[in-house]
């Protein structure tokens, strides 16, 4: 016992030795914690990028430029407070050079460089876009006497700016109906630039007497409104705090720092709104005429997103693909956390899209990036963008069954070289490499069949015990600083990392992990792997930086139209589990405006529910509107016991209300992500 007692105290002591001796490291091994240009080993990587790549095929730039009718001069959004929404002003010096520099891959900056062409376009015969002004394209379709428009962008800011361009370009217009290509924020969010509710038309209306009525009718693909609502509400707090690192808020914009992210330039961070949608579309084929403009839909569910929808313009020729075709490779999994998505379905709606409409197709647009023009080039464009998420998905089951593990195959797997030369199938947003992950995860999960890995040490724990097994964490710092020095920018991170996830004060690894994930940062062709890196070393230089820059503003429509099973559902998320772990109670809930009927059992702090169910024995039954339970997660009983009839004992209600504080929604997401 007592030897375990000096074993302990002498690795305390190690450990609280590291940050003393840090600084003399930072000074002996000359880091500072400026950012830094990139190095001669990077710059030689990235230049070998012109000698790979065909620089001299020019289709996606002159047609990211092609029908462009305005743009003004600058654009820059700002709130009344001058923060600044949306910006393309801040990627004034891609107009600077002709050639990327060192800290770029030259893939990545060509990206960006038809990413900064904004303005209204022309995409053919009636059909226009609103690009540049936001991550995602404003689409209309002009019919006999008014607008239809696609995808009202990400923020209300944004949506009423690109509606001002065309206002003045093409003339003010009445919205007849707005459609939503599927169930991601920046398709919707900027809903209210467009229509409030009182300008929607009655969802209990046939779609054919909503399109008469003079009102707006909402149409999307089945299940969109449960998907729009749950996905990011659930797990939001995380997804907004690593949305940070995937879409580099917390970067400045240039060279050394946020490029674009190949599906736009990145996030808008004005104002994300929402509205119901008055009518779902079911089934592929199913054909709509809204003011003289034919409309034919497939459904393409678990593609990009759990509900979306392609549309044939069969008049026009056109074919809008949504987000399943994107000039770019897309995620199977995205890294600010989802679902993953499934690349053979993907694939297979794509194909499905082609047998259908290729033979006619001469135009095809989409909610991201830029058009393609040509029978011909569509359909290859198509096959390849299809072949390419179908070769991800079945080599990495090839692997998966020749025994290889998540990590080995991720470092192996690559696109033919054929099928890897267009530059829409280049990995702008997505890589080849985590959307192998994303397969192997859907098909066989985390676990790589090791049983050492079944349940492994915290990464605190176990970098603690990896210093102590090291002994000299100078002589560490000294050999990892030569890698550096090689270029070996991958080992010296992972190395860094482990001192610092033992000593956060450890400011000589801090500084040095930063150096390597910079220099990864500039080598990458992904945005988004750019941003995460060079987010991760401007926290482990700066600490962190969760509350920097301006942030999205949440109308708050998204929780006012979750249906009582989610909210029921992220209540158990809320609840203090452990504090509850004794008790056991019983809640009926009757909601007068929906006619529904709940019951609430907790029970050793899980919090279940019964749709349609009612339970005798119950404590407490309360009678409410649907909304006044978003009072329960509000903790505003005073408010709650306006809105409600209660028979019972409504300590149990408050009890659940007290212990909703696992987190807030809407606070700052202030979690380390590059450290403990």
């Amino acid at each position: 016992m007592k030897k375990l007692a000096i074993a302990g105290l002498t690795l305390c002591l190690s450990l609280s030795c590291i940050s003393c001796g840090s600084q003399d490291m930072v000074s002996k091994l000359g880091l500072t914690a400026e950012p830094k240009e990139a190095t001669e080993k990077t710059t030689e990587i990235n230049a070998a990028v012109y000698d790979t790549l065909d620089f001299e095929d020019k289709q996606e730039a002159e047609f990211a430029a092609k029908g462009l009718i305005a743009a003004p001069k600058k654009l820059e959004l700002k709130d009344a407070e001058s923060n600044v929404l949306w910006s393309q002003e801040a990627y004034a010096f891609l107009d600077e050079a002709e050639t990327a520099p060192g800290s770029v891959n030259p893939a990545l900056w060509e990206n960006t460089k038809y990413n900064h062409l904004y303005g209204l376009f022309k995409v053919t015969d009636s059909i226009y876009q609103v690009r540049g002004y936001d991550m995602t394209n404003l689409t209309l379709i002009e019919g006999d006497s008014g607008w239809i428009v696609y995808d009202p962008l990400m923020s209300v800011e944004c949506t009423k700016a690109a509606m001002q361009l065309v206002d003045k370009e093409l003339g003010k217009k009445p919205v007849k109906a707005i459609l939503i290509s599927h169930s991601h924020v920046d398709h919707y969010g900027g809903i209210r630039g467009i229509a409030g509710e009182d300008d929607l038309a009655d969802p209990s209306l046939p779609i054919d007497a909503q399109l008469a009525s003079g009102k707006i009718p909402v149409i999307v693909p089945e299940g969109f409104a449960e998907h729009a609502v749950s996905e990011n509400i659930y797990s939001g707090a995380a997804m907004a705090r690593r949305a940070g690192y995937q879409y580099g808020t917390i970067l400045d914009k240039g060279v050394t720092g946020s490029m674009g992210i190949g599906i736009g330039l990145g996030q808008s961070v004005g104002t994300s709104s929402y509205l119901p949608p008055t009518y779902e579309v079911k089934e592929t084929g199913e054909t709509l005429t809204i003011d003289g403009v034919t409309l034919e839909f497939q459904i393409t569910p678990g593609t990009e997103a759990p509900a979306e929808m392609n549309t044939w313009f069969p008049d026009k020729k056109a074919l809008w693909l949504a987000e399943n075709c994107t000039s770019t490779m897309h995620n199977l999994y995205t890294l600010r956390g989802a679902q993953v998505r499934d690349g053979a379905t993907w694939a297979k709606y794509i194909l499905e899209s082609l047998t259908l409409y290729g033979e006619d197709v001469e135009v095809a647009f989409q909610s991201h990036n830029w058009p393609h023009w040509g029978n011909k080039i569509i359909n290859e464009y198509m096959i390849n963008t299809a072949a390419m998420y179908k070769y991800i998905n079945d080599q990495t089951l090839t692997y998966i069954n020749q025994g290889y593990t998540s990590d080995e195959i991720s470092n192996m797997i690559q696109l033919p070289e054929d099928l890897a030369r267009h530059w829409y199938t280049r990995q702008y947003y997505g890589t080849v490499s985590h959307n192998a992950k994303a397969v192997y995860q859907k098909y066989i999960g985390w676990y790589d069949g090791n049983p050492v890995n079944l349940n492994p040490l915290a990464p605190t724990d176990s970098a603690k015990k990896w210093v102590e097994y090291l002994g000299d964490t100078d002589k560490v710092l000294k050999m990892a600083k030569e890698d550096f020095n090689a270029g070996e920018y991958q080992w010296v991170a992972e190395i860094t990392s482990v001192l610092v996830y033992a000593d956060p004060e450890n400011k000589a690894a801090r500084l040095l992990c930063a150096d390597a994930l910079e220099q990864l940062g500039y080598q990458s062709e992904s945005g988004a792997w750019r941003n995460a890196y060079l987010g991760g070393a401007k926290e482990l230089r700066e600490g962190n930086l969760s509350g920097a820059g301006t942030k999205g503003k949440n109308s708050g429509d998204t929780v006012k139209n979750m249906t009582p099973a989610m909210i029921f559902n992220y209540m158990g998320i809320l609840l203090d589990k452990q504090t509850l772990a004794q008790d056991e109670f019983k809640i009926n809930v009757a909601l007068i405006d929906t006619r529904e009927q709940y019951l609430l059992h907790l029970k050793n702090g899980v919090l279940l529910y019964y749709e349609n169910n009612t339970a005798e024995d119950a404590d407490l039954s309360i009678t409410c509107p649907k909304n006044a339970l978003l009072l329960i997660l509000k903790g505003d009983f005073e408010s709650l016991t306006k809105a409600m009839k209660a028979e019972g004992d409504t300590e149990v209600l408050k009890k659940i209300m007290k212990n909703l504080n696992q987190f807030n929604l809407n606070a700052e997401k202030s979690f380390n992500l590059i450290e403990p």
